[in-house]
């Protein structure tokens, strides 16, 4: 009857040891992909938000661009009739020249900010795709 009893209890606590591992296999298994998913689902929304940010920055510095070598065709037809009228060294020929240099910077800077934001851009949609790629696989397993 010892025997008996030893093997119940054994087979008993055999059963007991695979349902609680059972149980939380189930679990952890269940809980790990939803967050993950969660938050490659936060990462892809700033990840958004960055690339639409990069692009309105992008396009105000080609607007700025635009607007500055407006400027210096301006400045360059005001400077050929400044100088015409009152000669080359007059104040307001020099003050021309002036504002032709600093539109030559800001193109210059503009441009540089623009070629940043697109790099930005750039590097904003690899991470975008690779945190779309992470969801793909965190919601199907493979």
């Amino acid at each position: 009857m010892k025997l008996v009893t030893f093997i119940r209890r054994g087979a008993l606590g055999i059963a007991l040891a695979g349902l609680l591992a059972t149980g939380a296999w189930a679990q952890s298994s269940s809980t790990t992909p939803n967050s993950d998913a969660r938050q490659d689902n936060k990462e892809i929304r700033k990840d958004k938000r960055d690339v639409r940010q990069d692009r309105r920055d992008r396009n105000a510095d080609n607007r700025d661009i635009r607007h500055d070598r407006r400027d210096m065709g301006k400045d360059k037809q005001a400077l050929k009739e400044s100088n015409e009228a009152n000669g080359k060294n007059s104040a307001q020929s020099k003050a021309i020249r002036k504002d032709m240099r600093h539109d030559s910077r800001d193109v210059h800077k503009d441009a540089k900010d623009r070629n940043a934001d697109n790099r930005d851009i750039h590097g904003d949609r690899k991470d975008l795709h690779h945190d779309r790629k992470d969801r793909r696989h965190d919601r199907h397993g493979k």
